[in-house]
């Protein structure tokens, strides 16, 4: 790490331990690639599990068991990263993950893979806030710029590589795969980071906020399930969905209580009173909300109007990921040459925002490169954001706060993803029945319920009305998408940029932080 430490003189006790970034960085990639890719690679593999295990009813529960765990524990790592070292936590997350794979490999039947993939999702919440963390612990903040690029760059391609991974192992192997091949890669990294990577000394307080913790699961838990459930699986005038959103507001006001009393908050409230820490949460949640909802329907809008296969579809975003890519990789690289990043989120959401506004145009005789073009300036603008917030974060916050800055950064995040799924879906599907209901004759649809196959049933006289609602429907999505996007683009140009640390974090820790709490 000679060219992050660049005194000549010899450590000192006050000295961050000189480490081998790039061995830590690639198992670091390698568990952050690991649990995106299972949040996502099931998705092609459901019908296959449906087949083999039975239980249709509970499917959805695969995947939401996952991302209720994931959400649920990232600010609980981030917190004790910070007070027990990060290297123990991660450590732990991975054994945790590991385990949680090969019980989902082994699963018997629906209920047992529920529950296993929930267990999965404990390990798997750590390895992604723990491994973003940990850059903090070993490149200052001036270097971090081009590494934070590579994780923004990995998530993008993890995205998109799950469900063709899924689909690959289903078709060739078998669905326990998909889970068995985290097994031998997670140890891979587990044995890299236990020899690379050196833990700095952990904080002397160790006094766990148990009520906070228990008071944000609630929360959290109740706030997934119903952004999840509801309008899908559960009317949103159910006493389900209410009891959940009560639920979501009790908790939270509870837990904003406990914060304010705890002698070692799990996610301090002074954080909030930190501009920029402020400022970057509700960039990243909008951003989440915008990414995870109308990026949902670009794949539907292939399948549907252009009549490609689900493969072929996530095979035809790739553009998306390309830019994505590109643009954090880039980003973070002249971030770390400029010191500067305040520039990146404010072109960033502007690009996305100009990129949804792009797709209300599409239609059903949109040509394809039309299509390619909107989807590349969407991922250029989403590779400027996502990772640089983070890095903001965890600039403006102190030393020991690094781990909390960041599971709350990612945490916002993946609440907005949660709610954006949610709110996009709902707004679709009642913009599409009432087209329905409004364009065509009774009962062309049976049930008001649509898919691609169903449409290459019905009558070819009956097929442009069909195909026009369902486009109809689709630009409220980008409409609403666009609007939040503007919403953040505004919000990135009130964001404070604080000068990018060029010190270790050790040295940090002896140096008062470049925003006063």
């Amino acid at each position: 790490m000679s060219q992050i430490d660049a005194g000549a003189a010899p450590a000192t006790p006050a000295d961050p331990p000189r480490q081998p970034v790039g061995l830590i960085m690639t198992a670091l990639l390698m568990v952050m690639a690991l649990a995106m890719l299972d949040q996502t690679i099931v998705s092609t593999a459901l019908p296959t599990i449906v087949g083999d295990l039975g239980g249709i009813e509970h499917l959805s529960w695969v995947v939401t068991a996952y991302l209720l765990t994931t959400t649920v524990v990232t600010p609980i790592y981030g917190k004790l990263g910070d007070m027990f070292g990060r290297k123990i936590v991660l450590q732990v997350a991975i054994v945790l993950f590991v385990i949680g794979s090969a019980l989902c490999g082994f699963a018997q039947d629906m209920t047992q893979l529920i529950v296993f993939r929930a267990f999965q999702g404990i390990g798997g919440g750590g390895l992604m806030v723990i491994a973003m963390a940990v850059i903090a612990d070993v490149v200052p903040a001036r270097q971090r710029g081009k590494f934070q690029g590579l994780f923004g760059a990995v998530f993008g391609l993890a995205t998109i590589a799950g469900p063709l991974l899924g689909g690959f192992f289903v078709d060739n192997l078998s669905w326990h795969w998909i889970f068995f091949i985290n097994v031998p890669l997670a140890l891979v990294a587990l044995g890299v980071i236990a020899i690379a990577f050196t833990a700095h000394p952990e904080q002397h307080q160790r006094k766990i906020d148990y009520a906070g913790a228990v008071l944000l699961g609630i929360a959290l838990t109740a706030v997934v399930l119903f952004s999840s459930l509801g309008g899908n699986t559960l009317d949103w005038g159910s006493w389900e969905i209410i009891t959940m959103i009560v639920v979501s507001i009790v908790a939270t006001l509870a837990f904003l209580f406990v914060e304010s009393r705890a002698a070692e908050p799990i996610l301090p409230l002074s954080l909030f009173r930190n501009p920029v820490f402020a400022m970057t949460s509700a960039i990243g949640f909008i951003v989440g909300l915008a990414l995870f909802g109308a990026v949902t329907f670009l794949p539907l809008y292939l399948q549907v109007v252009q009549g490609v296969s689900p493969t072929a579809s996530g095979l035809q975003t790739l553009p998306m990921m390309l830019g994505l890519l590109v643009a954090s990789i880039g980003s973070g690289v002249l971030i770390s040459r400029i010191g500067r990043y305040k520039i990146f989120p404010i072109i960033g959401t502007l690009l996305v925002s100009i990129a949804m506004g792009l797709m209300t145009r599409l239609g059903v005789d949109t040509p394809n490169w039309n299509v390619i073009l909107d989807m590349i300036v969407l991922g250029f603008g989403l590779g400027l954001v996502m990772q640089v917030l983070i890095l903001a974060a965890q600039n403006s916050v102190d030393p020991k706060d690094v781990g909390v800055a960041t599971a709350g950064s990612t945490l916002f995040r993946q609440i907005g993803g949660s709610i954006g799924l949610s709110v996009f879906g709902a707004l679709f599907a009642s913009r599409l029945a009432d087209g329905f209901a409004a364009n065509l004759p009774a009962g062309t649809i049976p049930g008001g319920a649509f898919s691609p196959d169903m449409l290459r049933q019905l009558p070819e006289a009956v097929k442009p009305l069909v195909l026009d609602t369902f486009v109809n429907a689709l630009h409220i999505v980008f409409v609403v998408a666009a609007i939040i996007a503007a919403i953040a683009f505004l919000l990135s140009l009130m964001l404070k940029e604080t000068p990018l640390r060029t010190h270790g974090p050790q040295k940090d820790d002896a140096e008062p932080a470049a925003v006063h709490i």
